[in-house]
């Protein structure tokens, strides 16, 4: 009796796995064609965008505010305080994202990142898009806040020269952060930074951690300097 011959089958990978890698194909192209298309706008003013996004300006100009708008040292500004803890979660999210996904960024990206991103070979997700999209989500929904550090002595006549010291200014500085977050995002793919994909995560995880630390952490934040009023006024009697 002759033994039937088996034909060699091919595995079908799972749907999911071929979706993913669907997905990362055209993320990919579509990341290759925006950075090819517009090589016409002026690196300069990419990089600038990719400078003023930096956490290393970013953190140092929030830790000044903190300290310059605080009435002490032992009551710092809620608000601040929460903006500072916020881009603080952040930064921990994003690390630990990028260091879970591993995804490497595009191959036609050009040596000329700073030291800070140099030793930052993972790319998923954009850590200029969710840091400035969790500012501008956060200042939107503390909006009077915003209009009431915008009034400091010390804000007012800076923030004047610049149209934001009129009535409706907040609104506008609010639409000016939302510009300068897309912007910056739209530059990281310009630059060959980042993916699509990655930016675009990176603004949803932005928006997101505004959300939460608006709505959790601020409370904790301000719940916790009740405290110490209170304690405060307890040794005072």
């Amino acid at each position: 009796m002759a033994t039937p011959i088996s034909t060699p089958t091919t595995a079908i990978p799972p749907p999911s796995s071929s979706f993913l890698q669907s997905f990362i194909a055209l993320d990919t192209s579509l990341s290759l064609h925006l950075h090819t298309f517009f090589q016409f706008i002026p690196r300069f003013l990419l990089k600038s965008l990719e400078i003023c996004g930096d956490g290393r300006l970013f953190f140092p100009v929030a830790i000044s505010l903190l300290f310059l708008l605080s009435p002490s040292l032992q009551s710092p500004h809620p608000f601040l305080l929460s903006l500072l803890a916020g881009s603080l979660l952040d930064l921990l999210l994003v690390g630990l994202i990028k260091h879970l996904i591993r995804r490497p960024r595009p191959v036609y990206n050009k040596s000329d990142m700073s030291i800070a991103f140099a030793v930052d070979h993972w790319s998923f997700p954009s850590g200029h898009s969710s840091r400035l999209f969790f500012v501008a989500q956060f200042l939107f929904l503390s909006i009077e806040n915003v209009r009431e550090v915008l009034q400091d002595e010390l804000l007012r006549n800076w923030v004047s020269g610049f149209g934001f010291g009129e009535s409706g200014s907040t609104e506008l500085f609010l639409k000016v952060i939302f510009c300068w977050a897309a912007a910056t995002s739209v530059s990281r793919v310009l630059l060959g930074r980042h993916f699509v994909a990655d930016v675009a995560a990176g603004a949803c995880l932005g928006l997101f951690e505004g959300w939460i630390t608006h709505r959790f952490i601020s409370q904790l934040i301000s719940g916790f300097g009740e405290i110490k009023l209170f304690l405060f006024c307890w040794d005072i009697n």
